[in-house]
């Protein structure tokens, strides 16, 4: 029989299901929609919000996960995760972390303290503490023969729409403006940025937008 701790508070319990063999801590708090399967274990105070799908996972103490898919991946304390989220086997979520929306974790370490806020891909890499990731980052681990792996130093800053081409490392305290597509190693307090310049056209704009006759 799986343990299950003190005050453990179940909303909506017909559409919940829990697994014999998931184990649960004390004051842990599981809302309505939510599956939990095979040999997960919840921590103490761990709030689980309504959509989530877990299996085969460890959620650390204090943690919330809301509306996300986890299998086979590990969630450190006091972390935030989701809304839809994807936590995807080997995924490796340290203390501290926030995994926003749409963010999809594969293979990876993801350090104490960073921020995967939204609209991210991290696969195959290993991000150092205290790291930021900007909103479509995209780690390309594939080309299409081969995985490839990408390791992230402390506090860096990767931003928007960035491109990490795997095999590469990133120096600690590195900041990579928005836009970058990263091909080459990055040394410690590195700023890289790799972007066409922006080139504007004076009054060219009318020879490409519809005209209200036409709409």
């Amino acid at each position: 029989m799986a343990l299950r701790g003190k005050n453990l508070r179940v909303y909506g319990k017909k559409s919940v299901y829990i697994d014999k063999s998931v184990q649960i801590g004390n004051n842990v708090t599981i809302y309505e929609n939510n599956r939990l399967e095979g040999n997960t274990v919840i921590a103490d105070d761990v709030v689980i919000m309504p959509g989530c799908y877990i299996k085969d996972c460890v959620i650390g103490a204090g943690t919330t996960i809301t509306s996300t898919h986890a299998e086979s991946a590990r969630v450190g304390e006091h972390c935030s995760v989701g809304p839809f989220a994807r936590l995807r086997p080997s995924a490796d979520i340290k203390r501290n972390v926030k995994i926003g929306n749409f963010v999809e974790i594969k293979n990876a370490v993801v350090g104490e303290g960073c921020k995967v806020s939204h609209l991210a891909y991290v696969g195959d890499a290993e991000l150092g503490a205290d790291c930021n990731i900007g909103c479509g980052v995209i780690f390309v681990n594939y080309n299409g023969k081969a995985k490839n792996r990408t390791i992230v130093g402390d506090n860096c800053f990767i931003g928007s729409n960035c491109n990490i081409i795997a095999p590469v490392r990133i120096g600690d305290n590195s900041y990579i403006c928005a836009g970058t597509t990263v091909t080459e190693d990055v040394r410690n307090d590195d700023f890289v940025i790799g972007r066409v310049r922006q080139e504007a056209k004076a009054n060219r704009a009318h020879k490409y937008l519809k005209s209200k006759k036409e709409d």
